[in-house]
């Protein structure tokens, strides 16, 4: 039996067959990432609110200290990890509310600790223009991207 080599025009042929595909498969690659990291994003979202959440919880079942006129949540994001101690425990042990702080993922890892890659609010700030201050809210993404849904990172 004879070997048969390829054409220049069935080289040709294949050669554009691949390139098509591979114009198809790079975009719907580059929205599978995006799901990826939009999915990532609404988990550590909906983790850190919940926590913040049982804070306040905590706060308001008198089992945190609060200064006076605090809104009783916490002053920073990071006292969800580092704990904080129960004012009804008789030994003062800490209560935790995260293991660890998610960060963005649509922020540089190079961009300092987890807590700098969120947008933070603070309670006293007003809805239409969420703003950091003497305590944390709410979390939000830095990300100016808008996500698959066609809103805003930031907004979610």
């Amino acid at each position: 039996m004879k070997q048969r080599g390829f054409t220049f025009i069935e080289l040709m042929i294949t050669l554009a067959i691949m390139a098509t595909l591979a114009t198809v498969a790079v975009p719907m690659a580059q929205v599978a990432l995006q799901r990826a990291k939009e999915h990532e994003l609404r988990t550590s979202l909906i983790e850190i609110r919940e926590a913040i959440d049982a804070y306040k919880r905590a706060s308001d079942n008198g089992r945190i200290k609060l200064s006076l006129g605090g809104s009783g949540y916490p002053k920073k994001l990071e006292e969800l990890v580092e704990g904080v101690p129960d004012q009804r425990s008789a030994s003062k042990q800490n209560m935790y509310f995260l293991r660890r702080l998610p960060r963005d993922p649509f922020q540089a890892k190079e961009n300092g600790n987890a807590a700098d890659s969120w947008s933070r609010r603070a309670y006293a700030s007003p809805p239409d223009d969420p703003s950091e201050g003497e305590d944390v809210f709410d979390v939000a993404s830095r990300s100016t991207r808008v996500g698959l849904n066609g809103v805003p990172l930031n907004q979610w």
